[in-house]
């Protein structure tokens, strides 16, 4: 049953690369990096009950079980070329196999992902996924260096994802239940922000949770406007301005990029990401001391309650 499984994830997810010599089938895959190029590698585990609600849809499970990963090589940079995924399982689900798969390689399509490998094991449900991206030599989209008087940017809209899990079973908010299902990674805007950014990270933990990481790498402090940050029409409509607040600032789960860059860039880069079609919002600016400071309604700056999440949190 487990070879029988194996070899209908290997069908639904066939993706043909030069690169790849040997690929699902063998011990190992074996894989060629072009010259001039750098590996990027990222990996993330998605635990049942913790990464996804119960009841979630398989084919929506395949699918954030790799957009998390493409959204860590988007942060670098990186343009995605090969993953390996692990599933284990409380059993031998044809059924919920084939849709875990489907969702995978409905987004490993468009950004050319070749599954070269993984495992299958039984226990708790849980999906593992490795992805590898190439970089051009030295671009690499770092998170320790923000420079004092750069200006803070956020690529699309915040707070959605934490949003649609406050909406499970309201049977209201699907399309913000869908920001959580399926996130989209900002690859075309993490490769358009090679040379131009100064620091770059994924919001997957939170806002203020992941420019903090910003903060300690590069010795910086980071201020930020509440009022400026980006909420979509479909969280504005259903929550009131202190939720939606609170849902960017600390909610996670967007997969939308946070970067730091020169002043003098900010009008050709948000240029660019509309051409994208995520936008880009400036949210604040880099100064010196530690840590992320929010300002209030009277305009003063406080420091920002810890926010975000923590796997290990009591």
């Amino acid at each position: 049953m487990e070879f029988d499984l194996i070899e209908r994830v290997r069908d639904l997810t066939a993706q043909a690369r030069d690169d790849v010599l040997t690929g699902i089938g063998d011990d190992a895959a074996v894989l060629t990096v072009p010259a001039g190029r750098e590996l990027a590698v990222a990996m993330d585990t998605l635990v049942a009950g913790v990464h996804f609600p119960p009841g979630t849809r398989a084919f929506d499970i395949g699918w954030k079980a790799l957009a998390v990963n493409l959204s860590d090589l988007a942060a670098m940079g990186a343009v995605p070329a090969w993953a390996l995924l692990s599933m284990t399982l409380p059993d031998a689900d044809c059924a919920f196999v084939e849709g875990l798969a489907e969702g995978f390689a409905a987004l490993a399509a468009p950004h050319r992902v070749a599954l070269v490998g993984g495992d299958t094991t039984r226990g708790p449900l849980s999906i593992t996924v490795a992805v590898h991206g190439f970089l051009p030599s030295g671009q690499g989209l770092l998170r320790s260096g923000a420079n004092v008087g750069d200006v803070v940017m956020v690529t699309g809209t915040l707070g959605d994802a934490a949003a649609g899990l406050r909406c499970i079973g309201t049977g209201r908010g699907d399309d913000l239940v869908a920001r959580l299902d399926r996130p989209t990674p900002r690859v075309a805007a993490g490769g358009a922000l090679r040379g131009v950014a100064t620091a770059c990270i994924d919001v997957s933990d939170g806002l203020v949770a992941d420019l903090g990481h910003i903060c300690r790498a590069s010795g910086v402090a980071a201020e930020l406007d509440p009022a400026l940050l980006p909420r979509s029409e479909a969280l504005r409509a259903m929550f009131a301005d202190n939720d939606t607040t609170a849902f960017a600032l600390t909610g996670g789960d967007d997969y939308e990029l946070c970067f730091t860059l020169p002043s003098q860039h900010v009008a050709d880069v948000s240029a660019e990401m509309a051409r994208l079609g995520c936008g880009a919002t400036r949210i604040g600016r880099i100064v010196a001391g530690q840590g992320v400071r929010l300002a209030d309604t009277a305009g003063q700056w406080h420091a920002a309650a810890v926010g975000g999440w923590d796997h290990f949190a009591p």
